[in-house]
């Protein structure tokens, strides 16, 4: 285990509840294989005490600190400043220690980019089908629309979340995005789609279910990512399978968003083979042959 001494600096995650995260098992991995004396462990803040703890972590020299839910939109009022991006996307999930407080980054971003091309997905001029209008789904439709998608589809249960995600992109980007209910999927054109679902249907415990289970659907996607990690498989990874499609999950991502914040904290930049090294030990901690 690395010493920890009085030059050890510190990062750590801001969430409730925070008890979940594995987190701290990628940071202090990532501190432990490059060599950097810094130490990363959870906090558990209350909503009303948020805008105190970022002040306090100042004060504190606290280096670093990721943001998780339900604070990564809360969060952006206790900043100095915010990257164009993270401000565009809404959210803000890294804090990196400035002058005088923390600047805002969106990491998810740019953690979502890097996994899906190692997985070798390419998103210029495909048709995109975003399941899920949340701050996940904001992610995944900035970084489609940034990256040259012809189109982009957002489903969801709520009309209007999805509505006003599409507007927002379509302001932004000025490409096409349109809206429909996940239950009007028929009116999807035919096509091979890339599918990136990011609500929490399918998650553990609940994992015999997809927010869409109809094959209709699954005979139109070509590539299926799902943003969940746990189960590692999860049902609409199978649904997509059985129906000849390609399927990831969300864990490259959980991976990378941390790697990237860990490369602003420290200015350095992670080794490939470390990062595939601790995708590996990932699976294993969640108990994946």
């Amino acid at each position: 285990m690395k010493e920890i001494n009085g030059r050890t600096r510190i990062c750590g995650l801001m969430a409730n509840p925070v008890g979940h995260t594995l987190s701290p098992f990628i940071h202090n991995t990532l501190a432990d294989r490059t060599e950097i004396n810094m130490a990363y462990v959870p906090f558990q803040p209350e909503k009303s005490g948020l805008d105190a703890a970022v002040k306090g972590a100042y004060e504190l020299n606290i280096l670093g600190l990721n943001v998780s839910v339900p604070y990564k939109v809360q969060v952006m009022k206790s900043l100095v400043s915010i990257d164009p991006m993270a401000e565009a996307i809404g959210a803000v999930n890294t804090l990196v220690r400035v002058e005088g407080g923390y600047h805002g980054y969106n990491t998810d971003i740019a953690g979502l980019k890097r996994a899906m091309a190692v997985d070798g997905i390419g998103i210029k001029g495909r048709q995109v089908v975003v399941l899920g209008a949340g701050g996940v789904a904001q992610t995944a439709a900035h970084l489609c629309a940034s990256e040259g998608a012809d189109k982009i589809w957002i489903l969801n249960r709520t009309f209007d979340h999805a509505a006003a995600l599409a507007e927002k992109v379509e302001r932004y980007y000025h490409v096409e995005c349109t809206t429909l209910r996940t239950e009007d999927y028929k009116k999807l054109p035919e096509n091979h789609y890339l599918v990136i679902q990011t609500t929490n249907v399918g998650m553990y415990p609940d994992i015999q279910h997809a927010v869409i289970e109809e094959k209709e659907f699954y005979q139109m996607v070509e590539t299926a990512y799902d943003l969940v990690y746990t189960p590692f498989e999860t049902a609409f990874m199978k649904y997509a399978m059985n129906y000849g499609a390609k399927a990831y999950n969300g864990l490259r991502m959980l991976l990378y968003q941390g790697i990237c914040a860990y490369e602003l904290w420290n200015h350095t930049t992670v080794p490939e083979e470390v990062a595939e090294e601790i995708y590996g030990l990932l699976k294993k901690e969640l108990g994946v042959k």
